[in-house]
């Protein structure tokens, strides 16, 4: 529903003694298709997806229900493909029933992808990455400590296959395995979703694996090979994110961020895998579709993409934002709004040299343009005050482009 025109109206009938509440409110489209351009491993990237968030599994067979898909149940499917031609292609699909069993709002998703990226050649002379995955979640809402809590377990399983493979790995044939389980707490008090202007929302996560390394009988991980040490990968990863609402007036609010994340090892000998790490820096998107090392992009504005993290990613990272946003237009059909920034963050090899203090700053200012049918879409100018060691060009005056809606 459109937030902006949400009303109540209360009508008090004195001779009965009782109230008429009326809630008027007017229903908006939820349904997206998303056109996206990016660079990538030296090549130009596009990039389809189709969102509909009004979907009826129950109304399949029904034809009068499809408009142009079954609708009715608010069920979600995403459809996205993304490829550069015969060197990289990525395929994606996911379904989410947000009212598992119909009387409680548990939300059940299945998601299904697949991506591979080559040389474009085949037989003996083909070098590729493939990779596919499948996960499956449960998300619930708590009624303690308040109605605001929910919290989310879910499972998922990737498969990395490397033919002849020449980046990324430390191993250039074979497969290594991912299975993981998440939980996530979170308490959500924001007021609406395009523009809030009051509350908060918070989230703590734990990724895990299984301790594959208590169970192998390799007591010198230096005489096996990076094929035998990561054919199934084990790693523990947390991770924290609040952002907090306050409105000024009702086009004038200020927006603060707090977020960090760290990645574990559970054998000292084994140390932390080369899977699943931060790179901090820039717009957090360039490169989304070569992310074959399951790593993380962090957005830290006025800094080159990935700059501020060790060339092999980092296992700890912390970031702290302020944003004073003002609203130009809350029309639904195109939401619009202008901010301004402060910003900091670093990242770390590992927890001996972490000091959440030491800390990369910028400054700038954007624009945020929500339209129905595409999402968020933002541009920023960011200036890096920090020089980064042995990377003498990577802060100064930058342009960042986003798609999507930040946490």
């Amino acid at each position: 529903f459109n937030p902006e025109k949400f009303d109540v109206k209360v009508d008090p009938d004195p001779v009965r003694n009782q109230v008429d509440i009326t809630y008027v409110v007017e229903e908006k489209s939820s349904d997206q298709i998303q056109l996206q351009g990016g660079w990538g491993a030296g090549r130009i990237v596009g990039q389809l997806g189709l969102n509909f968030g009004n979907f009826s599994t129950r109304n399949i067979l029904k034809k009068d229900k499809w408009t142009p898909l079954p609708s009715g149940d608010g069920q979600m499917l995403s459809l996205s493909a993304s490829s550069n031609g015969i060197y990289y292609q990525n395929y994606n699909i996911s379904f989410t029933e947000p009212w598992l069993g119909g009387k409680k709002p548990n939300s059940l998703t299945v998601s299904l992808y697949k991506s591979i990226s080559s040389n474009g050649l085949q037989g003996d002379s083909r070098q590729a990455t493939e990779i596919m995955g499948v996960s499956l979640g449960l998300g619930k809402r708590l009624k303690y400590p308040d109605d605001y809590f929910s919290i989310y377990n879910g499972i998922s399983f990737q498969q990395y296959k490397l033919i002849n493979n020449q980046s990324f790995f430390s191993f250039s044939n074979g497969f290594s395995n991912n299975i993981n389980y998440t939980i996530r707490l979170a308490r959500n008090s924001v007021d609406q979703l395009i523009y809030p202007r009051r509350g908060s929302n918070l989230s703590l996560s734990l990724k895990l694996t299984p301790p594959y390394s208590k169970f192998d009988d390799i007591d010198d991980y230096s005489t096996v090979s990076d094929q035998e040490k990561y054919s199934w990968i084990e790693y523990y990863k947390w991770k924290f994110k609040s952002s907090w609402f306050s409105a000024f007036t009702d086009k004038l609010v200020v927006n603060t961020r707090v977020e960090m994340g760290l990645l574990g090892a559970y054998n000292k000998n084994l140390g932390v895998a080369p899977f699943e790490r931060f790179y901090v820096g820039g717009d957090g998107m360039s490169g989304m579709g070569y992310q074959f090392d399951g790593r993380e992009l962090i957005s830290l504005r006025g800094y080159s993409n990935n700059s501020i993290s060790p060339s092999t990613g980092a296992t700890i990272y912390n970031k702290y934002t302020t944003e004073l946003r003002y609203a130009i237009s809350l029309n639904p059909s195109s939401t619009v709004y202008a901010l301004s920034f402060l910003e900091a963050g670093n990242a770390w090899e590992d927890f001996d040299n972490f000091n959440p203090f030491e800390v990369k700053r910028s400054v700038g200012f954007g624009v945020r343009i929500m339209l129905p049918m595409i999402g968020m879409m933002g541009l920023d100018y960011g200036w890096g005050l920090d020089e980064i060691n042995g990377k003498p060009d990577v802060n100064g005056g930058q342009f960042h482009f986003s798609i999507g809606q930040q946490f």
